[in-house]
Parts: structure tokens; sequence; C-alpha cells
């Protein structure tokens, strides 16, 4: 494979990292124990090989996008879909949302409604975090992104 970022990627490796991310999603999702509907086999949006958004069916509304779960080369995190019910939104809920995480961790502390890591890894977690929440609000601002 050239090194020249104008080749197109690879499809074949593109669909097995997508299916990875699915399990991974998949996973992720029965350890938070979210009751939940189907998740389709492709996400609602993705940049190949770093980071794919998943629309997860509502258990208790079938055909409606209940969470968005983001992986990749990111952490795997999960917000419930409410309101602009895009990927584009959930982008931007995440980025808000671990923007705060890192801030909090940058002072050795944890987010009141969900953990990043372990306390004694949170300031080498902050500065990850917050690179990761400024490139996703980056993606969300982006409109070339979302075309």
């Amino acid at each position: 494979m050239s090194n020249d970022t104008s080749d197109p990627p690879d499809a074949a490796a593109e669909d097995v990292w997508i299916s990875e991310r699915r399990l991974e999603a998949i996973d992720y999702l029965r350890r938070q124990e979210v009751k939940h509907e189907a998740l389709h086999d492709w996400p609602a949006w993705h940049i190949y090989p770093y980071v794919s958004v998943w629309a997860i069916e509502s258990g208790t509304a079938p055909g409606w996008v209940g969470w968005w779960v983001i992986c990749g080369d990111c952490p795997t995190d999960y917000v419930t879909c409410t309101g602009d019910r895009t990927p584009r939104s959930a982008i931007e809920m995440i980025a808000a949302r671990w923007r705060e995480a890192a801030t909090l961790l940058k002072d050795g502390k944890q987010h009141p409604k969900f953990t990043v890591g372990t306390a004694e890894a949170a300031r080498e977690l902050a500065p990850l975090l917050a690179a990761r929440a400024e490139l996703f609000e980056q993606f969300a601002l982006d409109d070339s992104t979302w075309e």
C-alpha cells in the first residue's frame, strides 16, 4: 500500500474494521447494561480507520434511535439521542462531555456521572481526552465532514 493519502482506502480492510467496531459497540453496550434493539451492520458515520458512530435503536421505542455509540481510536462511549437526531449532534454531545471530563481529570477528579479510566491515571488521561474532544468539535463544525 502506498503512503499517498489520496489513495482510496482498501474496501476489504475497511469492512473488517467496521465489523470489529460493531462488535466493540455491542460489547460495550452489554457491559453498560443498555437495553436496546437493533444495531445496524454499518455505522451512521465514520472516518476509517479512526472513529465510528453507531445509531442504537431504542429498546422502549422501536424504530427510533435511542443512543449513539462512538468507538475507534478513542474511548468507547455512548450518549442518549435527543433533539437533533443526527450523528453530528452525537459528536457534538460527546465532545462537550469529554471536554468537561478532561477538565476534571486534570485536577485528579472523575466526572460525577461517568468515569474515565482510573483515579491513578486521571492526570495522564486528561490531555488525551481533551485532544479527542477538540478533534470531535472540529469534525462537528466542518460541514465537509458531513456531506
